[in-house]
């Protein structure tokens, strides 16, 4: 299926469309994750509608209608650009026509990533690359308080995962590898091309 058939098929707009970067150095350019990378992850990697997914720099909101059509998981998007936020709240507004559920489990925010609250409910987090490795430090250790608030089970999903997160996540934390999803075309073409899967080990 084409991109822009599944944007159809959840009523949504979620392509790119030549964004700009962002004014700050630290966040990098939107770029969706492909749908079928998205299949191909979920087919390997299961979601429980108990979950609670986080979106660092969700962009237009793809990863989120596309779990909660998928699991009925609550998805939180974190986007820093406003005009990124926007429509992403447009979409929403036409995925719920679409629907008619999901209004409480679907949340965008417009706020910086390191800004971001993390809520005790929050379990499962998304990266594709969304900014500096800096900015990477300081949302991983306010996860990893959150954790000793409110004990719970944690992972984080790595879309094209860089090298220096890779080497925080193994170096500096408690984060474990559990899972590697290659994306079969992609990959022996790009070794990038693939999701890390890394699990909170206490």
């Amino acid at each position: 299926m084409k991109e822009q058939d599944y944007d159809k098929l959840l009523n949504v707009e979620t392509g790119e469309d030549g964004k700009e970067f962002h004014k700050s150095w630290h966040y990098n350019r939107y770029e969706a994750t492909p749908y079928r990378a998205l299949e191909t992850l979920f087919s390997h990697y299961q979601l429980k509608s108990s979950d609670r997914i986080v979106d660092f720099g969700c962009g237009k909101g793809r990863l989120n209608f596309f779990i909660y059509d998928r699991f009925q998981a609550s998805v939180v998007g974190i986007e820093v650009d406003e005009i990124l936020y926007r429509e992403a709240m447009v979409n929403q507004k036409y995925y719920l026509s679409k629907t008619n559920k999901g209004q409480e489990k679907i949340l965008f925010l417009y706020c910086k990533a390191e800004d971001y609250q993390i809520d005790e409910l929050d379990n499962r987090f998304y990266f594709f690359n969304p900014f500096s490795i800096q900015v990477f430090r300081q949302v991983i250790n306010q996860i990893l308080l959150s954790v000793e608030k409110a004990v719970r089970d944690i992972e984080i999903i790595l879309y094209y995962p860089s090298k220096d997160y890779i080497s925080f996540l193994e170096t500096y934390t408690s984060f474990e590898l559990q899972k590697e999803i290659i994306l079969p075309e992609l990959h022996e073409k790009n070794q990038n091309e693939r999701f890390l899967i890394y699990q909170l080990v206490y």
